[in-house]
């Protein structure tokens, strides 16, 4: 899954990308920049 890097500032495909559920309860999924380490994050339900 895609996501946008905060320290990269680009678009970048998630590594160990897992879908996770906020506390509010609504899905989401957290994953790792594959070029600087960075943990990603995107609201809505994995694809």
């Amino acid at each position: 899954m895609e996501g946008y890097c905060v320290k990269c500032r680009a678009k970048q495909t998630m590594k160990s990308a897992k879908a996770i559920t906020m506390k509010n309860g609504r899905p989401a999924t957290q994953g790792v920049c594959p070029k600087c380490g960075t943990k990603m994050f995107k609201i809505g339900a994995a694809k």
